[in-house]
């Protein structure tokens, strides 16, 4: 796809005009683009690079890497509308939150049970189903939210909800986290507020994107407790990618000690759920870790340790693997190998498994 129609299509989603894109992109970054210059870029007469690049990344909220590579910004454009909320969706949203707060909604305890429902979705089904229904939910919950526990459950919900954009657009996903946050604050929950910053800490860490967020998140939950728990282990994951991907080679590997101590603790053996971290999980977490980290021997064996125990009814996660892998043989040096290892990995995944975190590790082994 011409970066002229992505960029065309991103605008017209939210609703600009040229002009009002040029002057998103002058108020942030101090430029004088004009109407002319936008329309250039969509007609195709000229490619933005570099500086404009990332300008636009920022102001249309989409990943760099999708602006750059060809089959990222066809890919990317097939995943936004699978997930567009067409007027008619957007009615029956607005409907299921009326209907809510005029009956009641669900109770504490049915809002657990989908929350239980939803971690298990998550590990096998596409983001843009998972955004959809969890979309709906949110509406429905924010008509209930005169009782802690289900602030409580709108955190978690939240925190599913920002998984399903990419981390490195700077701004969606970053948005939900720090407002998941702040509703698990509201909820008094202790657990709560660690394990909503803990997962958004290693989900933005294990992308590799908003590492600046990924740390505070993080160090707020470390900061709440000591107590061992998921969501500790998460946020310890979280620092040490973000440390890896800094090249504090030192930091990375001490956290990845203590997370091992942690985990002998606080390890699940509930195996499919989103909500869980049991050994396979831990190992996948390490593996893309150590192979950042150039740690060959001890990569190939945390990742032999997940494919040991890893579900055969979660594919996507064994492509996760293999793109370790890919990334492995791309730091030692043959980046050619790496390159083609990480691609047939992802050929053989169905598209419809597909998702954008696996795109950006594919990006990250070709950069």
């Amino acid at each position: 796809m011409d970066i002229g129609e992505l960029i065309r299509e991103l605008r017209g989603a939210h609703g600009w005009s040229q002009a009002r894109l040029a002057d998103e992109i002058n108020t942030v970054h101090g430029t004088t683009l004009t109407r002319e210059y936008i329309a250039r870029w969509e007609r195709g007469k000229i490619a933005p690079r570099g500086f404009y690049l990332a300008a636009l990344s920022s102001a249309l909220d989409v990943p760099l890497a999708v602006l750059e590579d060809p089959m990222m910004r066809r890919e990317f454009l097939t995943d936004v509308a699978g997930a567009a909320i067409a007027p008619v969706i957007a009615s029956d949203l607005l409907a299921r939150g009326f209907a809510a707060r005029l009956t009641g909604g669900p109770s504490a305890e049915a809002w657990e049970a989908k929350l239980t429902a939803y971690g298990s979705d998550y590990m096998s089904m596409g983001a843009a189903d998972i955004q959809r229904r969890v979309a709906g939910e949110l509406v429905v919950i924010q008509q209930q939210l005169d009782q802690p526990r289900l602030w409580s459950a709108a955190a978690r919900l939240m925190t599913l909800y920002a998984k399903t954009f990419p981390g490195s657009d700077g701004a969606a996903a970053v948005r939900w986290y720090r407002m998941a946050a702040t509703a698990a604050d509201e909820s008094g929950d202790p657990a709560a507020r660690v394990w909503v910053r803990g997962r958004a800490a290693i989900a933005l860490g294990y992308e590799g994107a908003s590492l600046g967020v990924a740390d505070v998140l993080a160090d707020q939950a470390l900061a709440l407790t000591d107590r061992p728990s998921l969501g500790l282990l998460n946020a310890i994951y979280g620092k040490a990618h973000a440390a890896a991907l800094r090249g504090d080679r030192t930091t990375a590997l001490t956290l990845d000690a203590q997370g091992r101590r942690l985990f002998d603790t606080a390890g699940s053996h509930e195996q499919t759920s989103d909500y869980a971290v049991p050994w396979w999980r831990l190992n996948v977490f390490r593996t893309l870790l150590l192979a950042r980290l150039g740690e060959e021997r001890a990569a190939t064996d945390a990742q032999d340790q997940a494919l040991a125990e890893l579900p055969a009814s979660l594919p996507r996660f064994a492509t996760h693997l293999e793109l370790h892998r890919g990334l492995m043989l791309a730091r030692s040096g043959d980046k050619t190998g790496g390159i083609a290892h990480a691609t047939a990995a992802m050929d053989a995944l169905p598209p419809e498994k597909h998702s954008l975190t696996l795109r950006m590790l594919l990006s990250e082994i070709k950069a």
